[in-house]
């Protein structure tokens, strides 16, 4: 669990509702794909990752705690349809703490558009730039984040606190 971002917190502020259908990019070992599943229970989430022992985590702790609604699949999201997911077929994408960590950032956030429904929103969480804890390198503001959302046809709705280390960030489809 990453002790710099509380997930239940964070997912207060998302208006979330029980039947979504949620894609978790980069969910590594369920994060935000265990709390994710408690409040969509009568809907799915999606776990998506590159990494397969992180993937394996998370696997043994969805057997163990019983949950029915996560589907993982391992994958590389910076290709094109890397998803595996049908286009508009999700109500929601979170992208928790990856950007940072990828070399074409502008296609994970096209993948998203691609599967989010026409009125689905994109939820970006990544590190600030001004802040000492965390990552040297790869670090995206918060400005170019929405430059690149935008330029990709995706509105900005809001800019929610995720703690002192991170920033969160909504947009909307359609």
């Amino acid at each position: 669990m990453n002790t710099f971002l509380n997930p239940e917190d964070i997912l207060d502020k998302l208006e979330l509702r029980s039947d979504m259908l949620v894609a978790d990019f980069g969910c590594g070992s369920g994060g935000f794909t265990i709390p994710l599943a408690r409040e969509v229970e009568d809907g799915l989430v999606y776990g998506l990752d590159i990494q397969g022992e992180p993937l394996s985590a998370l696997k043994g702790r969805i057997l163990l705690e019983n949950i029915k609604n996560i589907k993982i699949i391992k994958t590389n999201l910076e290709n094109p349809k890397g998803s595996t997911l049908p286009a508009e077929s999700v109500d929601m994408v979170l992208i928790p703490n990856v950007l940072f960590q990828i070399e074409n950032k502008s296609a994970i956030i096209l993948e998203a558009l691609r599967i989010l429904k026409n009125s689905g929103k994109l939820v970006i969480i990544d590190w600030l730039t001004r802040v000492s804890q965390g990552p040297a390198e790869g670090r995206i503001s918060k400005e170019d984040v929405i430059g690149l959302a935008k330029d990709q046809g995706l509105n900005f709705e809001k800019e929610f606190d995720t703690g002192r280390y991170h920033y969160g960030i909504v947009f909307s489809r359609g």
